[in-house]
């Protein structure tokens, strides 16, 4: 009887746990998004204050294959990950690679995109990419980047690494002749800064760079380390949009090849 009365009582206790597991479980039907705004064209924002871009218009699109409503929230570089981990939104995308280091505060979802990085240097400047070529050179990269963390690694004893907030603010400096070189995401450099006017006078130098020990697996979406209910769905939601032809049109829409690489 006694050993009757034990196994009940467990039992009892594991639907009780069960349900409980099932309250607390979070029903993902709206999501909070964390983009930065400030990267054309992954994203940008209009002077209505309309948020616009590759990354705006791949969140929009995960979210409405999750049947969730999607509530974007502009937030700086700086501080995007502590704003998730503090709970102002519940999601990053806003091309952030996917690398060891992040892995040890946040989780990632699968990469949607992946793309190689890239000097530019000025025409005629003759800058070559290498150690004599850039040695007590400056070069503008966005603050807390991979790319930044490349040039400390391969380069930081020899050049001048100036950060900034934003990539707008590099490119600001660099076409004031503060700076003679930057180094960002090649697709960024190239519809964000060389095919417009602050850009004419610039160009792509060197090879392209992709080593996954400085710039990680790709471009993935960045949640809470608990919230694995929420990356399986975001994993389901890219599969999707990647078959049915939605990150096609997406990719099209802003690109002449397909951003998600091999």
């Amino acid at each position: 009887m006694k050993i009757r009365h034990l196994l009940i009582a467990m039992c009892v206790a594991a639907v009780v746990a069960f349900s409980a597991g099932i309250a607390e479980a979070k029903d993902w039907n709206k999501v909070r998004v964390g983009v930065e705004g400030a990267y054309p064209p992954f994203s940008w924002i209009e002077p209505d204050g309309t948020l616009k871009g590759f990354d705006i218009d791949i969140a929009l699109a995960i979210c409405a294959e999750m049947n969730a409503e999607c509530e974007l929230v502009p937030t700086d570089w700086d501080g995007i990950i502590p704003a998730l981990l503090a709970n102002k939104y519940d999601a990053i995308i806003a091309s952030m690679s996917i690398t060891e280091e992040r892995k040890k505060k946040v989780s990632f979802s699968d990469k949607y995109y992946s793309t190689p990085a890239k000097f530019v240097r000025k025409k005629g400047s003759g800058i070559e990419i290498s150690a004599a070529g850039l040695n007590g050179k400056s070069v503008g990269v966005q603050r807390a980047t991979t790319h930044e963390n490349f040039l400390k690694d391969n380069y930081g004893d020899i050049i001048d690494i100036k950060g900034y907030g934003t990539q707008d603010e590099a490119y600001l400096d660099f076409t004031a002749g503060r700076v003679d070189l930057l180094l960002a995401d090649s697709v960024a450099l190239d519809d964000g800064f060389l095919n417009t006017d602050a850009g004419k006078d610039a160009e792509f130098v060197g090879p392209g760079y992709s080593d996954p020990k400085w710039f990680g697996d790709g471009a993935g979406i960045a949640i809470r380390k608990g919230d694995t209910d929420l990356q399986a769905l975001l994993n389901a939601a890219i599969a999707a949009i990647r078959s049915n032809g939605t990150y096609k049109a997406i990719n099209d829409k802003y690109f002449e090849f397909d951003v998600y690489g091999g």
